[in-house]
């Protein structure tokens, strides 16, 4: 099995993902991602789509991550194996279509209007 490459994005983070048969290591900018990722609620984000799919320790992954915050980046980072497990096999499809895996999260920050405080709230308005 060569190389699988995938992309994930989620906010301003972008996660580019390198996925190869190995023992499961998630190395994030040079780093182990448990290392990178402090929070345990985050190391449970990134092993969602190898928890469902039954892969847990069968692929190594060099992840190159960019933009956003912690959170942004961790959901990013699991839309991309999401993506690349389904390229793998398309029998995943069926497990992470179910819980959301596959869907690209669209929110993002509404930019800041002219004339205004923020996005939406005004600057204060005086009658007299």
């Amino acid at each position: 099995m060569d190389i699988i490459n995938a992309i994930g994005r989620r906010k301003t983070a972008v996660a580019r993902i390198y996925l190869r048969e190995g023992k499961g290591t998630i190395t994030v900018n040079n780093r182990d991602y448990k290392e990178y990722f402090s929070l345990p609620t985050l190391h449970y984000i990134i092993q969602q789509p190898f928890e469902l799919t039954d892969t847990t320790s069968k692929y190594d992954i060099q992840v190159i991550l960019d933009g956003g915050g912690i959170t942004g980046q961790a959901e990013a980072l699991r839309l991309a194996i999401s993506r690349a497990l389904v390229k793998i096999d398309p029998e995943y499809r069926t497990s992470l279509k179910p819980k959301g895996l596959l869907r690209r999260d669209p929110r993002m920050v509404e930019r800041k209007k002219y004339g205004q405080k923020k996005a939406r709230k005004r600057f204060q308005f005086s009658k007299r």
